[in-house]
């Protein structure tokens, strides 16, 4: 059996808007991870997924729930233990025009967290580290003397990338990192993290809301709404047999290459708004616009379930 590199138990991240309201980011929200895998968070932009990144990390601090990495509890680790924590576990942005500095050199950038956590005593040393790196995440040595906007997009999260396995990490968090890239580039970035991942044995939580794009990464697959998992299972089961009434919607806007298909198929239209998290709906949070809502579906929230082996809805039609 393989270890639990990560266990989430009931995360909850509240924001304080002001007026005594509060925003519902990410509400109860339980997941488990393998040393060596890939697992992909997948939702409509505001539904709270990236923020669960955010809390694991500690960038955000949680409202309720346990965060547990390797058996300890991230969010009450001593000053030395965290400084540890922050080694094994690092973050690749969303956007890589934001996340770099701009006064800085690429070198620069890849070398301050080696500088942070006092890797290197000798600057050759470091300077052939951070050659390296680059080389690894397809550029090359001659780049470590350039700015960040004399690169493209691609290349400047492919930096990203390489700042982020400065510290020689075991766990990365991939905040949807292609969703600001060309299309065709968001295909050689994702080959490029799957072979770094085998390379350096590396376990990734992956942040996206294409649905497509992560099915080609992901082992398995949670599927948010409005701060909620509604279902979680692994990559192709949640494809092939899709349990939730919004997963099946999400996956039905997916494009089918072949046009008679594509013409023939049914899509699920979804009416309506996503709800504001201040003021999410009562019972299941999806009822307001799921086309297979009952009357209990306004009154009691679903609860989190196996239905499966390792298929797990927060439905009613699960019952």
């Amino acid at each position: 059996m393989q270890e639990h590199i990560l266990q989430v138990k009931h995360l909850t991240k509240h924001f304080n808007v002001g007026r005594g309201q509060k925003l519902q980011a990410v509400n109860d929200v339980s997941f488990n991870m393998k040393r060596g895998e890939t697992f992909g968070l997948v939702g409509e932009s505001g539904c709270g997924k990236s923020t669960i990144g955010r809390t694991i990390i500690g960038l955000y601090q949680k409202t309720s729930g346990h965060v547990f990495y390797k058996g300890k509890n991230v969010h009450i680790l001593n000053d030395t233990d965290r400084f540890k924590f922050l080694r094994e576990m690092q973050m690749i942005f969303q956007d890589p025009y934001a996340s770099l500095n701009p006064r800085s050199t690429v070198r620069e950038i890849i070398a301050e967290p080696m500088d942070i956590h006092k890797l290197y005593h000798h600057k050759d040393e470091q300077n052939e580290r951070i050659y390296k790196l680059l080389e690894e995440v397809g550029l090359n040595r001659d780049h470590a003397n350039r700015y960040p906007h004399e690169f493209s997009g691609g290349q400047r999260q492919r930096i990203g990338i390489a700042r982020a396995l400065a510290l020689n990490p075991s766990f990365i968090i991939a905040d949807e990192p292609i969703s600001a890239l060309d299309v065709s580039v968001q295909a050689q970035v994702i080959n490029l993290l799957r072979r770094l991942q085998v390379e350096k044995h590396l376990t990734y939580l992956f942040i996206a809301h294409d649905l497509s794009m992560i099915k080609q990464i992901s082992d398995r697959v949670g599927v948010m709404y409005l701060g909620h998992l509604v279902e979680l299972t692994y990559s192709d089961r949640l494809y092939e047999h899709p349990k939730h009434p919004y997963t099946q919607a999400l996956l039905s806007a997916i494009p089918i290459p072949d046009p008679d298909i594509e013409e023939k198929r049914e899509r699920i239209i979804l009416e309506g708004d996503l709800p504001s998290p201040i003021n999410p709906p009562s019972g299941c949070v999806f009822q307001t616009r799921c086309p297979m809502a009952m009357d209990i579906c306004a009154i009691k929230k679903p609860q989190w379930r196996q239905i499966e082996q390792d298929h797990y809805v927060a439905c009613h039609l699960q019952n």
